[in-house]
């Protein structure tokens, strides 16, 4: 293990706020790389397949990511968030990638999304389509070393509002205006034809094939987060009209063709004005998207139309290039609108985030909100979005630093999206890993929100995601509740209408979605209109022997219990409970009473956080295993951080390197015995200590973070 000198550690600890001295632990590692064979090399517990034409990845039967040689077995794809830039060191040189996609191979990823591509092109190019050449090779020899250690890839077709025109410094904002452009004007969809022309089918020296022909080419998003009023609310301004002129007179045609006559429309609106002629193409676009009119409801209708018919145009021009992988686009959002936008297309994605922060400026707030105190909104949003019968990707999420409550995000997430059955789960940032602290970037001089890299509860989080839904400690649960989709009739008069809260629940209960469906002969499910109640459903449910007798979600109370019975959510008391025969853990604000997750009992603790034990051995079970994984994840902040409150919601400086970890102690005991057992702290590298705990018999202990070679979040728990 890398370890700092005693004399740079006594400099870093007398940076240290005073107040926080004794609380915050400065961490010792400086290397990153786990060590093959390490207990944090997952390659053996998760190899990953060769990618050829037998595992290429396709739509199953059931509409589940399975490999092309075994279609009716489904796949679980962990993915790695690559969203370099040069703030962030930008693409590694070949030493680099090879060694960067093998450490993304032992993490237990088999599957990589690469998200700003467009941008690192351009950066710093003057002409149109005049990619930088160093990074195209880098591009290129990167997507050959993910391939060769197994690791499919995601790519957008675009994602920078910029796309490739020539001559802009702000590749990685939201200016530009490409992403609206491409539905109405044909020079911007010529732009971004030329652009997937241009990389997606240029032959990689590295492969001999182009990426849009390889088999490691899984999902094509054509464009990232291209919806019409999310772009409108990106673009909002005070003063600004909200939406674009360039829809008015598309607008106006799509009227023409629904309404009769000016008197026509008047009579469904009720508020033309008097220079509004539908025959003069005249009518206005709504002067406010939150004020819920008649006018509103057609828009929609109107983006429907738009968007599904631009998603289908540039669906065509991939499989004209010869693509053959799983398309998508418009992932975010989860609207009425967008869900009919997302129907016809072959998978969908979405993106989202609990505690969202919106830049890395002074002033940048968040709400230091637990995700367990509003019932894991941010995992049922997307759950509702979902359609039945498609691959569904979580693009993006993350439970976003610098929230303290964070830790749960290695459990909420994971354990939700294996029991939806979702296909693959991505948490977004720079990069999911480093191979160090210190490398010498603007964003990788201290953590970061939307940087999970060196965030060591981050890590900790996508540790135990590998095994609690890649390896599939945590099962997919055998209800399936669908939500009836009629079509434009499900249309309001609100642009921003979702699916209710109170029904999206369900998702901590059993599967969710959307289905295409008559209500009237829906069997099971939620029809529409959306007026029933989560409780009464699975009122029904029980009645019926859907959902079994015993199981103990009480709605008004606020407790969740899978139908599988292995996850409890206990939104009063900050809680959520996974035991699994593999995986036993919990996330937690509030400890009054020991929790009993069957073979782990958690005593006490002095703070909140997460605490997960997981087998080791094959086959891999709490029962029998003789090795465990014990990780135990508080907080972490930078050196020197500043708020501007005492509730720390805004940042005022972010601060620097060493990475600190809040001290914690938990007391544990397990209902197994052993003759022998030990307790060794890991390195955030892999590395394994000397023994801190150890006995004979029974197994119990006080587990402090607090390690003698550094602060840590990983443990191994032998038996002799």
């Amino acid at each position: 293990m890398s370890r700092l000198p005693l004399a740079a550690a006594t400099i870093f600890l007398s940076c240290l706020p005073a107040h926080a001295s004794d609380q915050w632990l400065p961490v010792r590692e400086i290397s990153l790389e786990v060590q093959t064979g390490s207990p944090l090399d997952f390659s053996p517990l998760l190899p990953n397949e060769t990618i050829d034409a037998g595992h290429r990845l396709i739509a199953g039967p059931t509409g589940q990511l399975a490999f092309a040689e075994a279609p009716e077995k489904p796949v679980r794809m962990l993915c790695a968030s690559l969203a370099w830039s040069p703030a962030s060191g930008g693409f590694p040189d070949h030493d680099g990638a090879d060694r960067y996609a093998r450490q993304l191979a032992l993490h237990g990823y088999n599957i990589a999304r690469l998200h700003f591509t467009d941008a690192s092109l351009m950066f710093g190019r003057q002409e149109d389509f005049d990619f930088d050449p160093e990074t195209v090779d880098r591009i290129h020899y990167l997507l050959a070393a993910l391939k060769r250690n197994g690791i499919h890839w995601i790519m957008d077709g675009l994602s920078s509002p910029r796309g490739a025109y020539g001559g802009y410094d702000d590749r990685w904002d939201a200016s530009g205006n490409l992403k609206l452009q491409l539905h109405f004007d044909e020079e911007a969809f010529a732009h971004w034809r030329t652009l997937q022309e241009k990389f997606l089918a240029r032959i990689n020296p590295y492969t001999g094939v182009a990426p849009i022909r390889d088999e490691a080419l899984a999902l094509v998003i054509l464009a990232n987060e291209n919806g019409i009023e999310f772009d409108g609310v990106v673009h909002d301004r005070p003063g600004k009209p909200p939406y674009d002129p360039a829809l008015a007179l598309p607008f106006n045609r799509w009227l023409q063709k629904r309404y009769a006559s000016t008197e026509a429309l008047a009579k469904a609106w009720g508020d033309l004005e008097d220079d509004e002629r539908l025959e003069a193409a005249s009518v206005k676009l709504p002067a406010d998207r939150y004020a819920d009119t008649p006018r509103l409801r057609d828009l929609q209708a109107f983006i429907v139309e738009v968007e599904r018919s631009s998603a289908a145009r540039m669906s065509k021009t991939l499989r004209d290039l010869g693509y053959k992988g799983l398309i998508s686009t418009y992932n975010n959002w989860p609207t009425v609108q967008t869900g009919l936008s997302r129907r016809d297309l072959e998978a969908v994605t979405m993106n989202t985030y609990h505690d969202w922060v919106g830049g890395y400026s002074p002033g940048s707030s968040l709400l230091q909100a637990s995700s367990i105190a509003d019932s894991a909104n941010y995992v049922r949003m997307v759950a509702a979005a979902r359609w039945f019968g498609k691959p569904f990707v979580v693009s993006e999420y993350d439970h976003l630093f610098w929230n303290r409550y964070r830790y749960e995000a290695g459990l909420v997430m994971p354990a939700y999206a294996a029991l939806q059955g979702w296909d693959v789960l991505c948490r977004h940032g720079h990069g999911p890993i480093a191979l160090a602290y210190g490398e010498p970037y603007p964003h990788k001089k201290a953590m970061l929100p939307y940087a999970i890299a060196l965030d060591p509860v981050a890590r900790a989080g996508e540790t135990l995601a590998a095994l609690v839904y890649r390896r599939g400690d945590v099962a997919t649960s055998g209800i399936t509740i669908p939500f009836a989709v009629r079509g434009e009739d499900d249309l309001g008069e609100d642009m921003q209408a979702r699916e209710p809260e109170q029904l999206t629940d369900l998702a901590l209960v059993g599967r969710i979605g959307l289905k295409r469906s008559d209500p009237s002969r829906l069997e099971i499910g939620v029809a529409q209109p959306r007026n029933q109640a989560s409780a009464d459903i699975l009122a029904e449910f029980r009645d019926i022997g859907i959902l079994p007798a015993g199981n103990a979600t009480d709605i008004e109370r606020g407790l969740y219990e899978s139908d599988t019975g292995e996850i409890v959510l206990q939104r009063a008391t900050g809680q959520l409970r996974v035991a699994t025969p593999s995986t036993e853990a919990a996330a937690f604000s509030s400890l009054r009473e020991p929790i009993d997750l069957g073979i782990l009992r958690i005593e006490r603790s002095d703070g909140n956080g997460l605490v997960a034990l997981s087998a080791l051995d094959t086959p891999a079970t709490l029962a029998n295993s003789r090795r465990f994984l014990l990780i135990f994840a508080t907080d972490a902040q930078n050196t020197g951080m500043i708020f501007r409150d005492s509730e720390e919601k805004v940042i005022t400086d972010f601060g620097r390197l060493p990475v600190l970890i809040r001290k914690g102690e938990v007391d544990l005991s397990l209902s197994r015995s052993a003759v022998k057992w030990k307790l060794s702290p890991i390195g955030l590298d892999g590395t394994v200590h000397s023994p801190v705990e150890s006995g004979a018999g029974p197994i119990s202990f006080r587990l402090s973070n607090d390690a003698p070679d550094g602060p840590t979040t990983y443990f191994l728990l032998e038996f002799e």
